[in-house]
């Protein structure tokens, strides 16, 4: 019979920089246990193992894991059972216990853990590195360059609107680690291959633009022969050279669909739209992988999902007090005053129509609690609003 004697430490298939760097500080948390890729990672992901640090890591190949030894299941960057690979046959069983630190939103069909630290910061990586500051771990200047990678690209160099405080103080924490910010520059600046170039092109080309809810969303729908790495990099240029308030871009490459969502806006959930197709991340970019549909099925479903998930941008009349009170112009401070308290309002709208406190002629300004107030205090009441008004 095997011992259960073995802490494994894993994160989510196409590992990311910021799901490397958890693994990493998870590592320093937890100094006895395997790091363990479930599957594919990204290529520019695989380029930077091969020239540099996996040295750093005490990694074990999926293939040599021995499941039944496993008596405590380390997760990073992800809650979702779909994502681990053949790891989640760990989650049901007994005697396994769950760690979990994650910054994604919940979802219904979440991974419940023994232990959770859940936070909303711009990047798993910031959890785990508070931590590591907090029990005051030492970490050498190759492991902070590491976690400060996955925190720049998934806050993208902090200017994600997912960024938080906490991710600028756990930066703070690693560059005084010794961080080096050449490396990570480095290797966040993607060189783009032909084949890549000649997607983005078509990309681009092939852009549907949709105005739904009054925000415009932009569709694009390409496909290749062959896999193109790095097509949320390319999706991410596109937004950049488009100046694009949010895209859904659907590539079927290699005879898969993939879908990379990304929105700069809070009435579009990238997440929650990608949600249908099984994908996850968060409201501001996401990813999923299609499987058993055409790409014209998915793109029909995609815009029908557009239609019903966008919300409304709220707009003045959502917000205003109706109907507007108007005042004439010839109606004096004081008059004014009185209408303003008798509505609990703040400014009144001011209309050249003759007689009367309020008036339904032609507006020509509008005047304000706080001048109606000044007015008041200098003694001017019997001054008419024409005098103070602005317009």
């Amino acid at each position: 019979m095997h011992r259960m004697d073995l802490t494994v430490i894993t994160t989510h298939i196409n590992a990311d920089f910021d799901a490397v760097a958890s693994m990493l500080a998870a590592q320093k948390i937890y100094p006895d246990a395997k790091v363990v890729f479930p599957g594919s990672q990204e290529k520019n992901l695989r380029n930077f193992f091969v020239s540099s640090m996996a040295y750093l890591f005490n990694m074990l190949d999926i293939k040599d894991v021995e499941l039944d030894r496993i008596n405590r299941l380390v997760l990073v960057d992800t809650r979702q059972p779909h994502r681990i690979g053949k790891l989640s046959d760990l989650l049901q069983r007994e005697g396994v216990e769950i760690h979990i630190y994650d910054h994604h939103p919940n979802k219904s069909n979440d991974i419940k853990g023994d232990y959770e630290v859940l936070r909303l910061t711009g990047a798993t990586v910031t959890i785990l590195a508070g931590i590591i500051a907090e029990k005051k771990i030492a970490i050498s200047p190759d492991e902070a360059t590491i976690m400060c990678l996955g925190l720049y690209e998934d806050t993208g160099s902090f200017t994600f609107p997912s960024t938080t405080q906490e991710d600028f103080k756990a930066a703070a924490f690693l560059l005084s680690k010794g961080a080096n910010l050449n490396i990570v520059a480095n290797l966040l600046s993607r060189e783009i291959s032909p084949e890549q170039v000649s997607l983005l092109n078509e990309m681009i080309q092939a852009a549907t633009r949709y105005t739904i809810s009054g925000i415009e969303v932009v569709v694009t729908v390409v496909t290749t022969d062959k896999f193109v790495p790095d097509f949320a990099f390319l999706v991410h240029k596109m937004v950049k050279m488009e100046n694009l308030e949010a895209i859904f871009a659907i590539a079927l490459m290699d005879n898969k669909i993939y879908i990379t969502a990304l929105s700069l806006v809070i009435e579009v959930d990238a997440a929650a739209i990608l949600e249908e197709f099984g994908g996850g991340g968060h409201t501001y970019a996401a990813a999923a992988t299609v499987k058993g549909k055409t790409i014209a099925q998915v793109e029909h479903i995609l815009v029908d999902l557009l239609y019903k998930n966008i919300q409304s941008r709220r707009l003045a009349r959502d917000l205003m007090s109706a109907p507007a009170i108007t005042v004439a112009a010839g109606v004096s401070c004081r008059e004014a005053g009185d209408l303003l308290t008798r509505y609990n309002i703040n400014a009144l709208l001011v209309t050249n129509a003759g007689g009367g406190h309020e008036s339904s002629g032609p507006p020509v300004g509008f005047i304000t609690r706080q001048v109606i107030e000044k007015a008041l205090f200098h003694k001017l009441d019997h001054v008419a609003v024409s005098e103070y008004m602005s317009s």
